[in-house]
Protein backbone atom coordinates (compact mmCIF):
# COMPACT_ATOMS: atom_id res chain seq x y z
CA UNK A 1 0.00 0.00 0.00
CA UNK A 2 1.12 3.46 -0.95
CA UNK A 3 1.38 5.42 2.26
CA UNK A 4 0.35 9.26 2.43
CA UNK A 5 2.13 12.15 5.01
CA UNK A 6 -0.48 15.05 5.07
CA UNK A 7 0.33 18.59 6.40
CA UNK A 8 -2.82 20.79 7.81
CA UNK A 9 -3.40 23.72 9.87
CA UNK A 10 -4.54 25.17 13.12
CA UNK A 11 -7.26 22.95 14.69
CA UNK A 12 -8.03 25.11 18.25
CA UNK A 13 -9.00 21.64 19.20
CA UNK A 14 -12.17 22.34 17.39
CA UNK A 15 -13.70 18.88 17.20
CA UNK A 16 -15.46 19.26 14.01
CA UNK A 17 -12.21 18.99 12.51
CA UNK A 18 -11.90 15.52 13.14
CA UNK A 19 -14.84 14.06 11.40
CA UNK A 20 -14.61 16.06 8.47
CA UNK A 21 -14.12 14.37 4.34
CA UNK A 22 -9.77 14.82 4.78
CA UNK A 23 -10.37 13.16 8.09
CA UNK A 24 -11.93 10.42 6.67
CA UNK A 25 -9.55 9.79 3.83
CA UNK A 26 -6.61 8.82 6.29
CA UNK A 27 -6.01 5.14 5.60
CA UNK A 28 -4.09 2.80 8.32
CA UNK A 29 -0.36 3.99 8.28
CA UNK A 30 -0.60 7.18 6.94
CA UNK A 31 0.59 10.09 9.12
CA UNK A 32 -1.35 13.39 9.37
CA UNK A 33 0.93 16.22 10.97
CA UNK A 34 -0.64 19.71 12.11
CA UNK A 35 1.14 23.17 12.19
CA UNK A 36 0.51 23.99 15.49
CA UNK A 37 -2.02 25.24 17.71
CA UNK A 38 -3.23 21.34 18.12
CA UNK A 39 -5.29 22.70 21.08
CA UNK A 40 -6.33 19.51 22.60
CA UNK A 41 -3.81 19.88 25.39
CA UNK A 42 -5.49 22.44 27.52
CA UNK A 43 -7.92 21.63 30.24
CA UNK A 44 -7.02 17.95 30.84
CA UNK A 45 -10.56 17.15 31.90
CA UNK A 46 -12.40 13.77 30.91
CA UNK A 47 -13.78 15.05 27.40
CA UNK A 48 -10.08 15.78 26.53
CA UNK A 49 -8.71 13.24 27.56
CA UNK A 50 -10.91 11.12 25.75
CA UNK A 51 -10.41 12.91 22.66
CA UNK A 52 -6.87 12.06 23.10
CA UNK A 53 -7.51 8.94 23.56
CA UNK A 54 -9.17 8.57 19.85
CA UNK A 55 -6.84 10.33 18.90
CA UNK A 56 -3.75 8.17 19.87
CA UNK A 57 -6.00 4.93 18.64
CA UNK A 58 -6.73 5.65 14.89
CA UNK A 59 -4.60 3.04 13.05
CA UNK A 60 -3.01 6.08 11.22
CA UNK A 61 -0.41 8.58 13.29
CA UNK A 62 -1.38 12.13 13.76
CA UNK A 63 1.39 13.88 14.96
CA UNK A 64 1.35 17.58 15.63
CA UNK A 65 3.85 21.25 16.29
CA UNK A 66 3.38 23.34 18.90
CA UNK A 67 1.71 26.72 18.61
CA UNK A 68 1.10 29.00 21.14
CA UNK A 69 -2.60 27.66 22.15
CA UNK A 70 -1.04 24.90 23.72
CA UNK A 71 -0.75 24.27 26.94
CA UNK A 72 2.84 24.23 27.58
CA UNK A 73 2.34 22.57 31.48
CA UNK A 74 0.43 19.82 30.28
CA UNK A 75 2.15 18.77 27.05
CA UNK A 76 5.84 18.50 28.35
CA UNK A 77 4.36 16.63 31.30
CA UNK A 78 3.90 13.89 28.74
CA UNK A 79 7.20 10.82 28.47
CA UNK A 80 9.94 12.37 25.65
CA UNK A 81 10.99 9.48 23.33
CA UNK A 82 12.24 9.02 19.91
CA UNK A 83 9.92 8.61 16.63
CA UNK A 84 11.21 8.34 13.51
CA UNK A 85 14.62 9.66 14.26
CA UNK A 86 13.90 12.66 15.90
CA UNK A 87 12.23 13.50 19.18
CA UNK A 88 8.74 13.63 20.40
CA UNK A 89 6.06 13.28 23.64
CA UNK A 90 4.17 10.52 23.03
CA UNK A 91 0.60 11.72 24.16
CA UNK A 92 -1.57 8.48 23.37
CA UNK A 93 -0.78 5.45 21.08
CA UNK A 94 -0.01 6.83 17.98
CA UNK A 95 -0.33 10.51 18.50
CA UNK A 96 2.81 12.79 18.92
CA UNK A 97 3.95 15.99 19.29
CA UNK A 98 7.16 17.16 17.43
CA UNK A 99 9.79 19.01 19.13
CA UNK A 100 11.39 21.86 17.90
CA UNK A 101 14.18 22.02 15.92
CA UNK A 102 14.27 17.73 14.60
CA UNK A 103 14.21 16.06 11.95
CA UNK A 104 12.48 13.35 10.76
CA UNK A 105 12.69 10.53 7.97
CA UNK A 106 8.65 10.01 7.37
CA UNK A 107 8.28 7.25 4.76
CA UNK A 108 11.83 8.27 2.77
CA UNK A 109 10.80 11.78 3.43
CA UNK A 110 12.60 14.17 5.61
CA UNK A 111 10.77 16.41 7.58
CA UNK A 112 12.31 19.13 9.46
CA UNK A 113 10.30 20.92 12.25
CA UNK A 114 9.78 23.86 14.51
CA UNK A 115 7.06 24.70 16.50
CA UNK A 116 5.96 28.13 18.63
CA UNK A 117 5.26 31.54 18.45
CA UNK A 118 3.99 34.66 19.92
CA UNK A 119 0.36 34.95 20.64
CA UNK A 120 -1.30 38.27 19.58
CA UNK A 121 -3.37 37.67 22.35
CA UNK A 122 -1.02 37.50 25.24
CA UNK A 123 -2.20 40.47 27.69
CA UNK A 124 -5.64 38.93 27.81
CA UNK A 125 -4.15 35.34 28.12
CA UNK A 126 -2.03 36.44 30.68
CA UNK A 127 -4.82 37.51 33.01
CA UNK A 128 -6.62 34.48 32.93
CA UNK A 129 -3.52 32.82 33.65
CA UNK A 130 -3.80 30.66 29.89
CA UNK A 131 -0.01 32.20 28.86
CA UNK A 132 2.99 30.35 28.98
CA UNK A 133 6.36 31.56 28.34
CA UNK A 134 7.24 28.30 26.75
CA UNK A 135 5.43 29.41 23.48
CA UNK A 136 8.73 31.20 22.24
CA UNK A 137 11.92 29.19 21.79
CA UNK A 138 14.64 29.37 23.72
CA UNK A 139 18.29 30.13 22.25
CA UNK A 140 19.14 25.97 23.44
CA UNK A 141 16.01 24.83 21.06
CA UNK A 142 17.19 27.28 18.17
CA UNK A 143 20.78 25.78 18.44
CA UNK A 144 19.73 22.17 18.46
CA UNK A 145 17.59 22.91 15.03
CA UNK A 146 20.93 24.48 13.54
CA UNK A 147 22.58 21.68 14.74
CA UNK A 148 20.24 19.03 13.25
CA UNK A 149 20.53 20.33 10.14
CA UNK A 150 23.72 20.88 9.67
CA UNK A 151 24.01 17.36 10.26
CA UNK A 152 21.64 16.93 7.15
CA UNK A 153 23.94 18.78 5.22
CA UNK A 154 21.60 21.84 5.10
CA UNK A 155 19.05 19.84 3.10
CA UNK A 156 15.77 18.44 3.79
CA UNK A 157 12.61 17.55 1.89
CA UNK A 158 10.33 20.01 3.59
CA UNK A 159 10.37 22.12 6.52
CA UNK A 160 6.96 22.56 8.58
CA UNK A 161 6.73 25.44 11.63
CA UNK A 162 4.07 26.92 12.92
CA UNK A 163 5.13 30.67 12.51
CA UNK A 164 6.13 32.06 8.78
CA UNK A 165 10.36 33.10 7.98
CA UNK A 166 9.90 36.94 8.29
CA UNK A 167 9.56 37.85 4.81
CA UNK A 168 6.64 35.91 4.15
CA UNK A 169 4.72 36.91 7.48
CA UNK A 170 5.15 40.83 6.45
CA UNK A 171 4.06 40.07 2.81
CA UNK A 172 0.62 38.27 4.24
CA UNK A 173 0.40 40.98 6.68
CA UNK A 174 0.61 43.68 4.33
CA UNK A 175 -1.76 42.53 1.87
CA UNK A 176 -3.99 41.87 4.73
CA UNK A 177 -3.81 45.60 6.17
CA UNK A 178 -2.45 44.22 9.27
CA UNK A 179 0.16 46.02 11.18
CA UNK A 180 3.79 43.63 11.26
CA UNK A 181 4.34 41.20 14.04
CA UNK A 182 7.94 40.33 13.19
CA UNK A 183 9.68 38.45 16.03
CA UNK A 184 13.13 36.68 17.19
CA UNK A 185 11.38 33.40 15.62
CA UNK A 186 10.44 34.64 12.20
CA UNK A 187 13.83 35.97 12.02
CA UNK A 188 15.72 32.50 12.72
CA UNK A 189 13.12 30.84 10.76
CA UNK A 190 14.31 33.29 7.45
CA UNK A 191 17.99 32.47 8.37
CA UNK A 192 16.89 28.97 7.79
CA UNK A 193 14.75 29.16 4.82
CA UNK A 194 17.88 31.56 2.95
CA UNK A 195 20.48 29.06 3.87
CA UNK A 196 19.14 25.66 3.16
CA UNK A 197 17.75 23.60 0.37
CA UNK A 198 14.61 22.31 0.33
CA UNK A 199 11.20 21.00 -1.67
CA UNK A 200 8.63 23.44 -0.15
CA UNK A 201 8.00 25.28 3.11
CA UNK A 202 4.65 24.42 4.60
CA UNK A 203 3.13 27.06 8.35
CA UNK A 204 0.11 27.46 10.27
CA UNK A 205 -0.54 30.21 12.18
CA UNK A 206 -1.65 32.76 9.60
CA UNK A 207 -5.36 30.56 9.24
CA UNK A 208 -5.15 30.56 5.41
CA UNK A 209 -5.00 27.93 2.81
CA UNK A 210 -2.56 30.00 0.42
CA UNK A 211 0.40 29.77 -1.62
CA UNK A 212 2.73 32.54 -0.82
CA UNK A 213 5.74 32.25 -3.13
CA UNK A 214 6.58 29.32 -5.02
CA UNK A 215 8.65 27.61 -1.68
CA UNK A 216 5.84 28.96 1.04
CA UNK A 217 2.49 27.80 1.54
CA UNK A 218 0.30 28.61 4.50
CA UNK A 219 -2.13 25.64 5.79
CA UNK A 220 -5.57 25.92 7.53
CA UNK A 221 -8.41 23.90 6.82
CA UNK A 222 -6.96 21.82 3.88
CA UNK A 223 -4.74 18.92 3.26
CA UNK A 224 -1.74 18.48 1.46
CA UNK A 225 -0.24 15.50 0.69
CA UNK A 226 3.98 15.78 0.99
CA UNK A 227 5.37 13.92 -2.26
Amino acid sequence: MFLVVYVTGDMHGDESRLYDRNWRKLRPKDTLIICGDFGFLWDGNNREKKILEYLGSRKFTVAFLDGTHENFDLLYSKRETIWKGGRVHRISGNLFHLMRGQVFNIEGIRIFTFGGGESTDKEMRMEQNRWWRQEMPTPEEMAEGAQRLDEEGLEVDYILTHEPPSLVKSAMLLRSGEPDRINKLNGYLEEISRSCKYKHWYFGSMHEDRTVTPSHTAVFKKYIALK
